[in-house]
């Protein structure tokens, strides 16, 4: 097969979303998702879908004449994976594991792995440059272990990875089901249906927020630049806001009268996340949604999408 992808988590926020741009880019697109987290109607049509989960011995076979690996699958979301430790080692590095093997036996060309933001959470250093990590939840420790086992394939059998650091990614089918849910989704959710949303702590805390689109620009540019090759890259917008903050860009948007309610800050939550995106704009790439466009779309996606399915 020539120009394949295989996307793991296809069915996921960023995963769909991905899969989208690259069907739009007249690749092949295999999808693996075991739709734990994600939904089937995410995945665009073109998709060859496969229902698995990445810990699953048939997924093997599907790695066949495949070119590049997109690694998104994994279990993400904090309180859930404090909640279940043996499980998020299960599928973030066993599953790592499992996926790094397939790509390695298929001769995969390229292995893109998502780590996340939250390797910086033990970093008081802003905005955050690659090279120093301090996971401290169970989650960013289990990704820093996928990242560990990306370098050790990298090392051991010259296998071209690059590790893709997101910072906070919101956009159109970003997961509202969570247990807490992403704030940009959450806050749109509620608003619209005349609810009050949650801000959790004074919402002072301030995050790196990227748009969708614009971390895919980056992972066509991870694909096919070879300086991309044994790298990690922060993915960020490089500029930062308090949740209050985006409470009030939504509700200029929305002009809902709609005052928020706050609750006791949630454990383990970094109090600021800004990138140092100087490394990945040295491949030309560079964010382009701004967070009110951003905001736009994200409306109009769950206006279209969610509230009226």
């Amino acid at each position: 097969m020539k120009n394949t992808v295989l996307v793991t988590g296809v069915a996921g926020f960023i995963g769909s979303n991905l899969a989208s741009m690259l069907i739009d880019h007249g690749f092949n697109v295999i999808g693996i998702d075991d739709l734990s987290a994600g939904t089937r109607e995410n995945v665009p049509d073109g998709v060859e879908f496969h229902k698995l989960s990445i810990l699953d011995a048939s997924i093997f076979p599907l790695f066949s004449g495949v070119d590049t690996v997109f690694h998104l699958a994994a279990k993400n979301c904090l309180p859930d994976c404090a909640a279940h430790p043996l499980e998020t080692v299960q599928i973030n590095n066993v599953g790592t594991m499992a996926v790094l093997e397939a790509a390695r036996l298929a001769q995969v060309r390229k292995f893109i792995y998502a780590d996340t933001s939250a390797e910086y959470e033990g970093i008081a250093t802003f905005p955050t440059i690659e090279a120093n990590v301090a996971p401290q939840s169970l989650y960013a420790a289990s990704k820093h272990g996928g990242a560990s086992l990306c370098n050790s394939y990298m090392a051991l059998y010259d296998m071209d990875v690059t590790i893709v650091r997101y910072f906070n990614v919101y956009g159109p089918a970003q997961d509202w089901r969570r247990v807490v849910p992403p704030v940009m989704s959450a806050f749109i959710m509620k608003m619209l249906d005349g609810n009050p949303p949650f801000i959790y702590g004074t919402g002072e805390k301030r995050r790196d927020f990227i748009f969708v689109d614009d971390i895919n620009d980056f992972h066509l540019v991870a694909m096919t630049d070879p300086r991309s090759r044994g790298e990690v890259f922060n993915v960020g917008s490089g500029t930062n806001y308090s949740i209050v903050e985006i409470f009030n860009f939504i509700e200029e948007l929305l002009q809902s009268g709609i005052k928020p309610i706050y609750k006791p800050g949630l454990p383990g939550e970094a109090e600021i996340t800004l990138a140092d995106i100087s490394k990945a704009r040295s491949l030309g790439w560079t964010p382009k949604i701004d967070i009110r466009e951003g905001l736009v779309k994200s409306i109009a996606y769950i206006k279209q999408r969610v509230l009226h399915s």
